[in-house]
């Protein structure tokens, strides 16, 4: 089969990203696909080839044609992308450099794609940060970034419904919850739900445990600490300003928060001046090396206002790390509470916040009796090859459709 695939990036940085990443290596090397990657730039991907005109691609291969990109803004570089990769895949369709037979895409890389993999609903996500994203008390410096993340919001709102209106597009949402919100404000009730994967030989208790010394150290954390853990971009989103408040209200408690994103720190100045707790908070920037962060901590916490899936919150239960997280994040479907981790009910709420996490602090039986019952979920449950199977089975029937 012949998919072309069309992502402004593709590495195992970012969970939707890591995701396709992980499906497009399988499609190739085990079933023998033939994939078109409209990409502006590809890490971590194996077994890369470069387009040719004078010969066939070989099935089982990764086709990357390389997407010119710009500077600036976000917004721009989004615009950009959209006209860009829409005009070098209709280049190539009429010059018969590519003959595919389904465009994949994750979000809305492409207003003409086949199928979609839906992993953010912007309405639902601007209706609950939208109020978050104020000027005052900000310094200067920062407005750009909050006006900024404005409009991108309400372009991505204004996309959503020119696209998924549109039954001629298959949805694949990542979790029920999206599921759901595409019924609720598209009308669309023919989504099908396939859950991202965890790499299941990646993040595992034992490993996280033989790392835990090391990591510790070099995040500088004694064995006093109790360390908090919250990972991804958006922090706004993410919920770290309720979080903030969490660590104020348990002052008394010998707790440091690792935050690892690439949102800017800035913007979070005000909150951490408010408490005074600036001094029990590290920010560190991702990396590929994701398990050290896993291993530097005690407890992950991810209280979310909104998030489609939240694949940190299945890689740490996959390690076996005590994990609180909203009801708001998809992956929280995974969790039953109180076995294999803890849902936090109100994400704005501190209060709720400060219980769990004193809750996880006061019982060593209890991380550790939570975080083995978590880890054994999803490894039984949450592997690549059960994410793989079902959306190549999806891919392969709209093909067989459309031939018939």
């Amino acid at each position: 089969m012949r998919i072309i695939l069309a992502s402004p990036f593709l590495d195992r940085q970012h969970g939707t990203e890591g995701c396709i990443a992980e499906q497009v290596e399988r499609f190739a090397h085990l079933y023998g696909w033939q994939i078109h990657l409209y990409c502006q730039r590809v890490n971590q991907v194996q077994n890369l080839c470069a387009p040719t005109a004078r010969e066939e691609p070989k099935t089982g291969s990764i086709i990357w044609h390389k997407v010119p990109d710009i500077s600036g803004p976000h917004l721009f570089k989004y615009l950009w992308w959209l006209l860009a990769n829409h005009m070098q895949r209709w280049r190539d369709g009429k010059s018969g450099e590519v003959n595919s037979e389904l465009t994949y895409s994750p979000g809305i890389n492409c207003i003409n794609a086949d199928v979609i993999v839906v992993h953010v609903i912007f309405k639902e996500l601007y209706s609950r940060v939208g109020p978050e994203l104020k000027l005052r008390h900000l310094p200067l410096k920062s407005w750009h970034i909050v006006i900024h993340r404005k409009l991108y919001y309400r372009l991505a709102m204004l996309l959503e419904t020119f696209v998924y209106r549109n039954q001629n597009i298959k949805l694949v949402a990542v979790s029920s919850l999206v599921a759901n919100y595409l019924k609720t404000y598209f009308r669309r009730n023919d989504v099908m739900v396939i859950p991202n994967g965890v790499d299941t030989t990646r993040f595992t208790l034992t490993k996280r445990l033989a790392r835990r010394a090391t990591a510790r150290e070099l995040y500088r954390y004694s064995e006093r600490d109790f360390v908090l853990l919250l990972i991804g971009n958006d922090w706004n989103n993410k919920g770290l300003a309720p979080l903030l408040r969490a660590l104020d209200l348990l002052y008394h408690l010998p707790l440091r928060l690792l935050v690892v994103g690439a949102d800017d720190p800035n913007l979070f100045e005000p909150w951490m001046a408010e408490i005074n707790c600036r001094e029990r908070i590290r920010f560190e920037v991702p990396s590929i090396d994701v398990l050290s962060f896993y291993a530097a901590a005690d407890v992950y916490v991810a209280p979310s206002l909104w998030d489609a899936f939240g694949l940190p919150i299945t890689e740490a239960m996959a390690c076996g790390l005590p994990t609180i997280a909203s009801i708001y994040a998809g992956a929280s479907e995974f969790i039953t509470d109180g076995e294999t981790g803890l849902l936090l009910n109100d994400p704005r709420d501190p209060r709720q916040i400060a219980l769990l996490v004193e809750k996880l602090y006061r019982s060593d039986s209890l991380r550790q009796e939570m975080g083995f019952a978590a880890s054994r979920y999803v490894q039984e449950h949450c592997d690549w090859e059960k994410n793989v199977s079902r959306t190549r089975d999806l891919l392969e029937t709209i093909v067989r459709e459309r031939h018939r």
